[in-house]
């Protein structure tokens, strides 16, 4: 599949760019040469071969829950602006 110049000027508006005469030309040549690239992957076999969702392994990165003792309460809300008894107080948003 070639891509021409009226595609480009098509993907460059629903882009938002704004692409001088000699852009479109070189970006014409660029995204041929792309879209050449990935009509040689539709030539591999793919027989056999999962799907990835990744091309490396990923681990979880999160820390362990660990249990322990929170900030006492009073002194949490000694550093409010405004606070009752036992919550900060923020003003009404409707």
């Amino acid at each position: 599949m070639a891509i021409d110049r009226q595609q480009v000027q098509k993907i460059a508006y629903l882009a938002r760019l704004h692409l001088e005469e000699e852009e479109l030309v070189s970006m014409t040549s660029h995204l041929g040469k792309i879209v050449q690239f990935v009509d040689k992957l539709s030539e591999l076999d793919t027989e056999g071969i999962e799907p990835l969702v990744h091309a490396v392994e990923l681990q979880n990165v999160f820390a362990d829950d660990i249990v322990r003792p929170s900030l006492d309460r009073a002194d949490v809300l000694a550093n409010a602006p405004q606070a009752d008894d036992e919550c900060f107080r923020v003003p009404a948003v409707l």
